[in-house]
């Protein structure tokens, strides 16, 4: 069963029974491009999530392809003051970077930044995840893939570059070197060369539901210590300077202890969320 928590003409988000959040892009006719509203939702909506005792995980997908990136027709009007001023996708990026519950993407078809109207004509039947779509992608914490999809930033081909964090964390997952080729060339990759790499966590066939795979994966997540998993989370995203701090703070929580105890009697432990 899957329960609406909100709707909107370009998002549509709704809770599973299990506490999982599934939140979809709805604007196929524009390739699912971020416009400023769209983006505004999203942000509502992993804040609304973010608070929801009951919701464990989320997963990210889309209605057709995934993601094409900006929207061309507001960012022809930005001008770096004008977009220093509105704090363009900052607002976006810094929603998902203080996220605190694990958000996978389920990525079918493109995500890219940009595509003109001449790259979408060419591209209208082939799944392709670039620029500010790659970097919706990777702002998630983990990614799947249909086998078609393929990722590429070509913000260097008009003159501009990743700007939604795409530039680190891209070279935080894949090593400095990778990054710049793919960055500094404008080159796009297939889904099985970013599984390779590391980006993309698996590649799921054309044939099966990307979204079937993605919130399998976030119902197993989300059986266990939702404190724990966001703990877990911390640790990863801000590094090893604070990760024994997190550690020992995991301590006092009654699953640690839980488990703990469940280990040494031999049974399975009773996840209490505390």
């Amino acid at each position: 069963m899957s329960l609406p928590i909100a709707e909107s003409p370009s998002l549509i988000v709704s809770i599973k029974d299990d506490g999982i959040a599934i939140l979809e892009l709805n604007r196929p006719k524009k390739r699912n491009a971020l416009c400023q509203a769209l983006m505004d939702e999203l942000i509502a909506a992993l804040g609304q999530i973010d608070r929801n005792p009951t919701i464990f995980a989320a997963v990210l997908t889309s209605s057709g392809p995934f993601c094409a990136g900006a929207d061309l027709t507001e960012l022809a009007k930005l001008t770096t003051a004008e977009a220093t001023r509105v704090g363009w996708l900052k607002d976006l990026n810094e929603a998902f970077s203080s996220f605190r519950k694990p958000i996978l993407a389920a990525v079918r078809g493109f995500a890219v930044s940009w595509l003109s109207p001449t790259s979408l004509n060419k591209h209208a039947d082939d799944p392709y995840q670039l620029g500010g779509g790659f970097e919706l992608a990777l702002m998630c914490d983990m990614v799947y893939a249909t086998a078609d999809a393929r990722f590429g930033f070509p913000e260097i081909t008009l003159g501009t570059i990743p700007g939604a964090g795409g530039t680190q964390r891209l070279t935080k997952t894949i090593g400095k070197q990778k990054a710049m080729e793919l960055i500094l060339t404008g080159a796009t990759t297939s889904a099985t060369e970013m599984e390779r790499l590391g980006v993309v966590n698996r590649v799921v066939p054309n044939e099966q539901d990307v979204l079937e795979v993605a919130t399998a994966v976030a119902r197993t997540i989300a059986s266990f210590s939702a404190p724990a998993i966001s703990l877990a989370k911390q640790a990863v995203l801000a590094g090893l300077e604070i990760e024994r701090a997190l550690y020992y703070s995991s301590f006092s929580l009654e699953d640690c202890r839980e488990g703990v105890a469940a280990f040494k009697e031999k049974r399975k432990a009773t996840v209490q969320h505390r």
